[in-house]
């Protein structure tokens, strides 16, 4: 691990995870909902710029300090990753994202394309940049057919299996598999594996302790993400 970009990661996740947060909580409305514009607390029009806290009352936006502190954690783990190589850049960017959709899919159940659709073109980017840097052009080839096989691998369950994966699921799979397919077809595979794992394991958890029934929805998004931040931390160079 390279200790001095980790703490770099962790210095630039804070500001980045502060910068999300009005982001955040804009957009943790249930599907099909209007975006929050007003605050909760004295229905003051929230300010389309970021921001911290409700500039009428002062009121934070989610609870304080939380999604600063796990950026800063995903970002200090993918730098010191990937150190000053080119393939940093994607990864740090996908993690930033991973952190707000995470946020927003705990909340309310939701990945919204808002933020999902548009990462497609500039992760391909992003990846196409590092590919020209490194001389890699077999990794693009790679993440790109990764992305593919792992979006149409959960198209495949979520008609198998009606309900159990959204649309929001299904293309975060796709995301994902943009940047697994870069570092190798086994990160791909394990992400996959991990993600229903996690999940299993902790739907079981919740059932047990009673905190959700047979017929609860669990969001699934954390999950893959959690399962493609360790697929990427353990895949070798």
């Amino acid at each position: 691990m390279y200790l001095a970009w980790a703490i770099a990661g962790a210095a630039i996740g804070v500001p980045v995870g502060a910068v999300a947060r009005s982001t955040v909580f804009q957009l943790s409305v249930p599907s099909g909902a209007p975006d929050r514009s007003a605050c909760p607390c004295c229905c003051a029009a929230v300010d389309p710029r970021p921001a911290l806290r409700c500039g009428s009352c002062g009121s934070g936006f989610g609870r304080p300090g939380v999604l600063e502190l796990v950026t800063a954690a995903v970002l200090a783990l993918l730098l010191g990753r990937f150190g000053d190589s080119p393939q940093a850049i994607p990864f740090t960017f996908l993690g930033a994202l991973g952190v707000m959709l995470a946020a927003i899919d705990i909340s309310v159940q939701r990945l919204p394309d808002r933020l999902v659709l548009p990462a497609f073109p500039l992760l391909i980017s992003l990846l196409a940049l590092a590919a020209l840097l490194e001389h890699n052009g077999a990794g693009l080839v790679r993440a790109l057919l990764g992305g593919l096989a792992l979006g149409a691998g959960f198209l495949a369950l979520a008609l198998l299996r009606p309900g159990q994966l959204g649309g929001g699921d299904i293309k975060l799979a796709g995301l994902a598999g943009l940047a697994l397919g870069w570092l190798g077809w086994p990160a791909v595979m394990t992400t996959a594996v991990l993600g229903f794992s996690l999940s299993a394991v902790t739907t079981l958890a919740l059932l047990a302790a009673r905190r959700v029934s047979l017929s609860s929805a669990v969001c699934f998004g954390p999950f893959l993400l959690g399962g493609a931040l360790i697929a990427i931390l353990g895949t070798g160079r």
